[in-house]
Parts: structure tokens; sequence; C-alpha cells
């Protein structure tokens, strides 16, 4: 054998895999890699809340290009690539899966559960369930109006079409159709108002969607007894997301107090709230813009006219809504169209009785700038086009739809200049709001860069001006001090939150109304006092929450939402949320300007935002000079 063959052999002996010094290094930083991937894949199919499979399925697929890693650790590089590679290809197919599955939503959660009755309602029979105890009547996904699809998107809602036979209404109908952030979204937001983190890889189930969706749901004690006091809840979303069929105000608790509670859905984002001249010319009513709230109208039209039928008074309504449904219960109090439909009202996280709402309402000139500019994004040149879109590629609009307007029919001046004018519907009003209202819009704006008292000035000054920031920095100098960070985020809880309910009350109380007005204070392991944090406690859902989750409330949330749940109970059978056992809830006035403090503590307090409601209103006050000019 020549010298050349044999260096030609010595070199194919030489072992193709790796040198004593890579070796070294990979048993270092290999099992670190593996783990954080292994935490990474954790963390996020935790959020994501998809299928248990999905989880199972990607912890044995990072267990196998682990084996294989270490198993080809000494073959050549193109064999050492096939673990990684393919680890990384079944990821990705893996993930986009791991989402909760959408399923049509059952009204009580027990498939087993005991069917009703036939009730006979104006439009058909229907057929609903029994909770498990069998002392509430459920009726879920009753129609309200006729579909709102094909020629009917964009029109006032319809009278409902009788239908035949007996309707199953034991599951809810599918929500509005709105956009869906991404679940590990969701779940980051829970996290950061938990500050905590608790792994469940349960399987989690979301409601489904359609543009088919003026339905409502019914939950009536189980009882001959006629006439109970109905209350309507109105649900929240900014007027772009939300549904009727969620836990935190699901009726059945409230049935079990004695009244009968009516959950309602309507069209969202640019269903709802879409205007076009165009639109506004085809209607009768020469309406446009305010679809949504001419839904929510129309239900409880809709419940006047069947409220005998299971024994409800109609003679005895109350709405009720938090956040833009809580807007929209301060519009329907100022809206012709709902004169004599209710008595009362509850508004919980927002007003639009102020004289310039600062969101969920704009002028009808924005409404129309926004219709002709989604004409142009959609490249159509007429309302008939614009309707052939689907419904899934519309809600994926650029442009917001998230406001009502005054459009000469629903609405027929500013809700303000209604109760001025002493026009307004309700009798007697139960308002008010929770302390961290506007942490949860204004901190993500922030979160990399967090308001202290250096930069206070230079975010408050682009809304207010120079002038009224400087006047709310005077007012809360001290604050600002300590915490500016606090300080900031109650400015502008103030403005978007505590100040409507302040004028909303002073409108009330100038026409002679019965007030209440409380402020939710109570911290728990969840949202606490950040927007939306009453709900769960004023319709008494918190045992409910609490055997699913029980890190989240404890006995003194539960005794809590007991006591909120019976003032609220309390109020829409009589207007006046005192009862037995009850810490005494005194109407409002303008005397001592003393509210009703729910938390930890219950009973009167100062209202904490007196010194500011006069600069917001100068602040509005200079709006509309400037409007004027």
């Amino acid at each position: 054998m020549s010298e050349e063959e044999k260096t030609i052999n010595k070199e194919n002996e030489k072992p193709c895999g790796m040198s004593k010094k890579q070796a070294i290094i990979f048993w270092i930083i290999f099992p670190f890699v593996s783990l954080l991937i292994t935490a990474l894949m954790v963390f996020y199919l935790d959020l994501a809340r998809g299928p248990l499979a999905i989880t199972i399925i990607e912890f044995i697929n990072i267990a196998v290009a682990v084996v294989l890693t270490i198993i080809f650790r000494n073959k050549r590089v193109y064999f050492r690539l096939i673990p990684l590679s393919a680890f990384f290809i079944i990821t990705a197919i893996l993930l986009p899966l791991a989402n909760p599955i959408i399923v049509k939503k059952h009204a009580t959660g027990n498939l087993n559960a005991t069917p009703t009755e036939v009730l006979e309602l104006q439009n058909g029979k229907v057929r609903g369930i029994y909770n498990n105890d069998e002392t509430v009547e459920v009726y879920a996904g009753i129609p309200y109006a006729k579909a709102p699809v094909g020629e009917y998107r964009w029109k006032e809602p319809e009278d409902v079409t009788n239908w035949e036979g007996i309707k199953d209404c034991s599951y809810f109908a599918p929500m509005a159709v709105q956009s869906s952030r991404p679940a590990a979204i969701s779940s980051l937001v829970d996290l950061y108002a938990e500050k905590s983190w608790h792994p469940n890889y349960l399987t989690t189930y979301v409601q489904d969607q359609s543009e088919d969706c003026l339905y409502l749901n019914i939950w009536k004690p189980h009882t001959s007894e006629p006439n109970l006091p109905i209350l309507i809840y109105y649900h929240g979303g900014s007027l772009t997301s939300g549904s009727s069929a969620d836990d935190g105000f699901n009726g059945e608790m409230m049935a079990k107090k004695g009244i009968i509670m009516i959950t309602v859905s309507y069209r969202l984002g640019i269903f709802g709230y879409f205007a076009h001249q165009e639109l506004r010319n085809e209607s009768v009513n020469h309406t446009t813009g305010n679809y949504g709230l001419l839904d929510q109208i129309k239900a409880l039209k809709w419940v006047n006219d069947n409220a005998s039928y299971f024994g409800g008074d109609k003679s005895n309504i109350t709405i009720a809504g938090e956040s833009a449904g809580s807007s929209s219960v301060s519009a329907i109090c100022s809206s012709p169209l709902a004169s004599g439909l209710f008595k009362r009202a509850i508004g919980e996280s927002s007003s639009v009785v102020v004289k310039r709402p600062p969101h969920t309402f704009r002028t009808m000139e924005k409404a129309l700038k926004v219709g002709k500019d989604t004409f142009k994004e959609f490249n159509v040149t007429s309302i008939e086009e614009l309707r052939k879109i689907p419904a899934k590629e519309l809600i994926n609009t650029s442009y917001n739809n998230d406001s009502m307007t005054i459009d000469g029919y629903a609405l027929t001046k500013y809700p303000y200049e209604v109760y001025e004018a002493g026009e307004n519907n309700e009798e007697a009003l139960l308002n008010g709001f929770n302390v961290l209202e506007a942490d949860a819009f204004v901190v993500p704006s922030f979160l990399l860069d967090p308001t202290n008292k250096d930069n206070i000035y230079s975010r408050l000054e682009p809304l207010f001006g120079i002038s009224i920031a400087k006047k709310l920095m005077e007012a809360l100098e001290d604050e600002i001090e300590a915490d500016a960070f606090t300080a900031f985020n109650k400015i502008y809880s103030t403005y978007w939150f505590m100040h409507p309910h302040q004028s909303w009350t002073e409108e009330a109380l100038k026409n002679g109304e019965t007030v209440y007005r409380y402020q939710f204070t109570k911290s728990n392991g969840f949202i606490g006092t950040y927007h939306s944090g009453e709900i769960i406690y004023a319709y008494n859902n918190v045992k409910k929450e609490r055997d699913k989750a029980s890190y989240r409330y404890d006995d003194s949330d539960i005794a809590l939402s007991d006591t909120m749940s019976s003032y609220w109970v309390n109020f829409v059978k009589t207007g006046d949320p005192n009862g037995t056992n009850l810490p005494t809830w005194n109407p409002y006035n303008l005397t001592d300007k003393k509210i009703m403090e729910l938390g930890s503590n219950v009973g009167p307090i100062d209202d904490p935002y007196q010194k500011l409601y006069p600069i917001i209103d100068e602040f509005i006050e200079s709006q509309i000079l400037k409007e004027e000019i």
C-alpha cells in the first residue's frame, strides 16, 4: 500500500463526531438549553389554554428531540441537525393548535340537567333547563329580533319571526362577531392582575361567534309567583367585545334571591356602530351608527312584551351594565325610544352623561368619516358591496367602531342635554366605580417606562393642555411626590370613569332622583379593584369562581359578594338597596358627598376625587369652547 493510500485510510478512520473539547461544551450547554426550551414550552402552553393533548404531544416532541440529539451527538453534522429540525417543525405545527376549543356553551355546564316545562312566549314555545338544585329555570339563547345578516346587516333590528315547535334553550347562542386576542395575551393580562402564576393545563373552552347574535338569556326562580322584578344586564367590552354568557354575571344566584335576571347580546364593533350616509339615506328612521344601541333597546321592548309570559313584572324593570354596558345604560336612560320601558338603572364604571364623554361616544361627523375610510379600506363603492364581504374579513378592519353617536333617532342630543332638560327615563339610579379603573388601560402604554414625578407632566400635557395639566399636578402635589405612578393613574381614572359618574349623579339629582353611589375597594387574588373587578361580587358569583380557583377569593370575598348582590337585588325590587342585616347605604347628596365603600369595610366614606372634578369640568368647558371657535 502506498503512503498516499495509508493517509487516506487514516483520514477515513477519524471519528466524524465531536472532539473532546466539543463534547465538554455540549454536556455543559445542552442540558441548560433543553431545560430552558422545556420551561418556555410549559409556560407558553399554559398561557395558550389549549387542549391537554397538544401539551402532551409537545412534551413527547421535546423528549424525543433530547434523546435523539444525545444519540446523534457523534454523527456527522447533517445527522445531528435532524432532531433539532424535527423539533422545530413539529412545534410550528402544534403551537397554532394550542388554543382554546371553540364550542357551543351550555347554559349550566351540566349536560344531564333536568329540562323545564315548556314555556310559551309571544313568538313561540321554548324549553330550558334547571340549575343543579332545581331552584332556578334557565332559558338561554332566546331570539329577540331577526338575525341581522345579509340584507339586514346595518339595519334597525326587526321583529323576530315566529317559530314552530319547541325551541331548545339549553345552550347559549353564539356571541357577537368580534376580534379575539390570542389566548396567551389574555393569560398574560390575568398574570399581571394576579401578580402570580398558577399553572392550569386543563383544556379551556370558548364560546362560538356569529353575526346572528341577537339573543338573550333568562334566569328565573322556579316558582309560580307572578310579577317578579326584572333585571336586564348589558355586558361590557368597549362596544367591540364581550358575551352575554360570561360567568361573572351569570344570573343563577340573583334568581335565587327572588328576581328574574336577563342578559343581552347585541351587535359589536363594525357591525354595531358603523355609520355611513348611504345607510342613513336608506333608513326609514334616517339613522346610522347606533345599531348595537338599537339592539339593546329592542331587547328591552321584547322583555316588556313577554314579561307576563315568564312571570315578570314589566312595570318593575331595572337595566344594568358595566363599562361599555354602563355607557349603554346611560344612553338608554337618554333615549326617547326607551321611554316608559324600565324604571331604574344601575351603572358600573362608565357613563356618557357628561358634556363631552371621554369614551364610547363620538360625533356623527367623525362616525361618517370613519365610514368613508372603511369604504376605501375594503375597496367598495356601495353598502350593497360592503354587505357582501364576509364577517370574518370585516371584523379585521383597521378603523375603530367603538362609539355611539347622536343619530337623531336613538339619541337626539347629548345624553347630558337630555338630563338637563329633565327628559331622562329612569326614576332611581345606583352607580359607581372601582379604585384602579384606568390601570389596565394606562399601565400597558408605559410598561417599559413607568410614570414617575419627572415625566408625569409630559404625559398629562398632550391630553389636558398646559394649564389643566399644571392644575391637576398641583391638586395632587403630595400624592405625586409620594407615588407619581399611582397619582397619574388616579387622574386618568377620574377623567375616564369617576368624573362621568359624578356628572351622571349630579344631573339625576337635579331631576329629583334618588341616587346611590359606591366605590369598590376589595383586593383579592385576581382582578381586585381594577376595571370590572366588582362584577363577580355584584352578581353573587364569587363562590362559584372560588370553587374553580381557590387562590383568587376567600371567605371575606364571599361575604362581600353576598352583601353587594343583596344591595343590587333590593334596589331592583324596590329602588332602595337597604335591607335586613345590611350596613345602611344612604342616598348620595351634594352636602356631605358621601359614597358607599364596598370592600373590606362596608360603609360611607368621603369621595376621594372631589378636588379633581372641578378641574375636569374646566377642561371639558375648554374643549367645548374650542369646538365653538
